[in-house]
């Protein structure tokens, strides 16, 4: 476990594998995960490249700080912490609000990134009045209230007939979230808006989708996909929300064939 403070907060993190042996993939998690969403992908991408997975500030094990608005703090976080480990490029896959931290790093530092991968993400997710109603329910009832009508977005109905431990387990780290921290990723969504980011990305960019993302829905992430100039799009079957959890296998193996095709290890 490494922690380290980064401009004004400590953010939990883990380096796996070392930069200099080739591309290092860097994971954002979604609204109301931990970086353990990741454990499967990183697992099977060991040889093939490093990882580094952290939790955004307010979430996991990581601070919140002053909870200053906006996805730019969250995007000068990760800048700041590839800067820490001397990682000067990187393949940035962010999945949900994750995959708008990764735009905005581009737009702010694009020295850094190398690739994106944009997993079950747009460049808008959601409406100011959309994120106004979670928030009052999150600050007012708490998480739990709207916790497994967010569980049915995040994975289909076979995941919560057939893993229903896991199902359990991630409606456990939802509602387990500090509720000031989701509440500022929240906020920041509903001003979020990376359309000209992604109109103006040159950098390879591959867009994934669950087939059945109650989230973000695939004709969704087709008009991101549609946005990013040479963009490819893929759909997983058989995936919500978070297909690195209820896919890992298939995920993994197109995020290694996107590197491989691009040649972002040498």
């Amino acid at each position: 476990m490494r922690l380290t403070r980064i401009n004004d907060i400590v953010l939990h993190h883990r380096l796996t594998g070392a930069p200099s042996d080739g591309p290092v993939v860097v994971f954002i998690n979604s609204l109301g995960t931990d970086f353990r969403i990741w454990d499967e992908t990183v697992a099977r991408l060991a040889g093939e490249c490093a990882t580094l997975v952290y939790d955004k500030r307010g979430h996991g094990l990581s601070d919140l700080g002053d909870a200053r608005p906006g996805i730019a703090p969250h995007a000068a976080d990760l800048a700041a912490l590839l800067d820490h480990l001397a990682i000067k490029r990187a393949v940035i896959c962010g999945l949900s609000i994750g995959g708008l931290i990764a735009l905005q790093l581009y737009a702010a530092r694009p020295d850094l990134v190398q690739a994106m991968i944009l997993s079950d993400t747009a460049h808008k997710i959601g409406t100011a009045q959309s994120w106004k109603e979670r928030i009052e329910i999150a600050e007012t009832k708490g998480i739990a209230a709207f916790a497994d009508g967010v569980m049915e977005k995040w994975f289909t109905p076979a995941f919560h007939t057939g893993r229903a431990d896991e199902l359990a387990g991630y409606r456990n780290m939802l509602i387990r979230q500090p509720v000031a921290g989701y509440v500022a990723a929240c906020n920041a969504l509903a001003s979020a808006d990376l359309t000209e980011t992604a109109q103006g990305a040159s950098v390879p960019a591959l867009c994934i989708v669950g087939d059945q993302d109650g989230s973000t829905p695939p004709a969704l992430v087709r008009s991101l996909a549609d946005l990013v100039p040479g963009a490819r799009y893929e759909v997983i079957e058989g995936a919500g929300h978070i297909p690195c959890v209820e896919q890992p296998e298939i995920f993994t193996a197109l995020v290694s064939a996107f590197i491989r095709s691009q040649s972002l290890g040498s």
